[in-house]
């Protein structure tokens, strides 16, 4: 079955409802840093604003930030934290129509989802007893069509780095083209680095899971020989290293932004400290993405999940969806990005490690 992309369906502003709507307000920023009152906060969704009677979409959002109308008329979607004195803003608080604002929810919406469904009914939940059958399928015809067509992101946990199949795995789909951006932290580059310098993730065999001899210093170990290199490219080389996700990444000329935590070793010379300057990093490769995909990391998830939107403006001009897939044997996580308000994400409750195995198998990659 080949993938089709759903067409976007806009809004019909000749409608009376939109034509007898106020222009959208916009305001100054009172100083660096912060909005006027009741400016208008951001969501995933499409957002229309009327100026001059027409109707403009914010093209770039991203979830609880303010939009500024520039002198050419475009509307940039802007955190609070980079707002400038003078800055144009939108204020609204309704999202309607009533303030010259509406968000579209349905745009990408086929007729037959909107048709009417039993109102009690059983298995509604996603949780580990879910059949994750049409998932898999529909997603491995997902990534075939963004190989070619789209921007895949990869937004990884550490789990992956303690399991050479799980390794293996994620290296063959880099090499085969399935990805276009990793997001990540500290430990799973380490510990996969560490995978492939000394066939071990902290210390234990990433294959017999046996532990080694004096192992609690193998991370650190590889920590210090990349700092001592200065980069990873560098350590790969020096150290002849032939496998692994981050090798791969490299190889393949992978962008990567690497996050880091108050708790991490280290850590690699990539990995960005600064918490702001690390979201701007991410929110670089989140704004190219048109699927991203979030393994086993609570946190990293719930910090991409806030930065996609659930749609993507072509070159060309065509409005596209960005599909969110979010995965972890824990139901609390996935339900975590869920409830932050990351409507849009296919949540998947499985080991991670089973996941991208599968996942690689159906794409032939293995």
């Amino acid at each position: 079955m080949s993938f089709t992309l759903p067409v976007y369906r806009a809004p019909d502003f000749s409608a009376p409802a939109f034509t007898r709507c106020p222009d959208a307000r916009f305001v100054p920023a009172p100083c660096d840093g912060a909005a006027p009152e009741g400016y208008h906060s951001t969501s995933m969704y499409p957002e229309y604003f009327r100026i001059n009677g027409c109707w403009t979409l914010a093209e770039e959002s991203r979830m609880d930030s303010c939009v500024v109308l520039r002198g050419s008329g475009r509307l940039d979607v802007v955190e609070l934290r980079n707002l400038k004195a003078g800055d144009r803003v939108a204020l609204g608080r309704t999202d309607d129509g009533a303030d010259g604002i509406y968000l579209h929810t349905g745009g990408f919406a086929a007729p037959e989802e909107q048709a009417e469904t039993d109102a009690f009914t059983f298995r509604q939940g996603r949780s580990r007893e879910t059949s994750y059958t049409r998932d898999y399928d529909r997603l491995i015809q997902l990534l075939r069509h963004e190989k070619e067509h789209g921007n895949i992101l990869w937004v990884m946990g550490p789990a992956f780095s303690f399991d050479a199949g799980a390794r293996a795995a994620m290296q063959a789909l880099v090499e085969a083209g399935y990805a276009h951006g990793l997001l990540s932290g500290n430990a799973l580059a380490t510990h996969d680095l560490e995978g492939a310098h000394l066939h071990t993730a902290l210390g234990q065999d990433i294959y017999t899971q046996q532990s080694m001899p004096g192992g609690h210093y193998n991370h650190l170990d590889v920590i210090n020989r990349v700092r001592r290199c200065g980069s990873i490219p560098r350590f790969i080389q020096e150290y002849n290293i032939q496998d692994g996700i981050m090798y791969s990444i490299v190889k393949q000329g992978v962008p990567f932004v690497l996050t880091g935590s108050i708790r991490d070793d280290g850590p690699l010379p990539e990995v960005i400290g600064d918490a702001y300057q690390g979201q701007a990093a991410m929110r670089g490769l989140v704004k190219q993405a048109t699927t991203v995909i979030c393994l086993a990391t609570m946190l990293h998830t719930i910090a991409a999940g806030n930065m996609t939107p659930s749609f993507r403006v072509l070159p060309d001009g065509t409005i596209r969806p960005v599909y969110l897939y979010t995965v972890d044997a824990d139901e609390f996580v996935v339900n975590k990005l869920l409830d932050r308000g990351s409507l849009c994400a296919t949540t998947m409750v499985t080991n991670v490690q089973d996941f991208i195995t599968k996942l690689a198998h159906g794409l032939g990659v293995l």
